[in-house]
């Protein structure tokens, strides 16, 4: 019975992921197309504002046909900048999908690679909230770091007055 035993591994899955040199470069260009997009979004916010205080002082002197139109001109351009908004959120979020593929292709190929050389037939997901009971099985965490060039675990922020 003893020879037909398996072995089973197991790997906080998503901790792979994250400290993936490739995941952190990603991280990185996501945030700096994020504050591009941020950037000229809020220069588009602070010209409707800019627009709309003009417009609300010089109220009382217009026709009542120019305030009409002013205000019909402040709502398209109220719309362009909802459509600006969305437009970034789905290149931001299409760009992360795409970009995230090979990432996993590569952190699944090391896994299975490494279960092969050390025998092992199955291999856990161990990443919180999974359902991993007991780990006796072998952790490949660090076959892993050594085998994809992982980064150290990033700091997690800490609130104000907690250690």
């Amino acid at each position: 019975g003893i020879a037909n035993a398996q072995k089973i591994g197991h790997v906080v899955y998503e901790r792979v992921i994250a400290n993936m040199p490739e995941t952190r470069a990603l991280q990185a260009e996501l945030a700096k197309i994020t504050k591009t997009y941020k950037d000229d979004i809020d220069g588009m916010k602070k010209k409707l504002d800019d627009k709309i205080k003009k417009y609300t002082a010089e109220q009382a002197q217009q026709t009542e046909d120019t305030n009409k139109q002013r205000a019909q001109e402040v709502q398209v351009d109220n719309s362009r900048i909802q459509q600006a908004e969305q437009a970034a959120y789905q290149d931001i979020q299409e760009k992360q999908n795409n970009k995230l593929v090979p990432i996993i292709g590569k952190a699944r190929k090391a896994i299975s690679e490494i279960a092969k050389a050390k025998q092992i037939l199955y291999v856990l997901d161990a990443s919180a909230g999974r359902s991993l009971l007991v780990s006796e099985g072998e952790d490949l965490y660090e076959a892993v770091k050594v085998k994809l060039g992982l980064l150290a675990d990033a700091k997690k922020p800490t609130a104000p007055g907690q250690n």
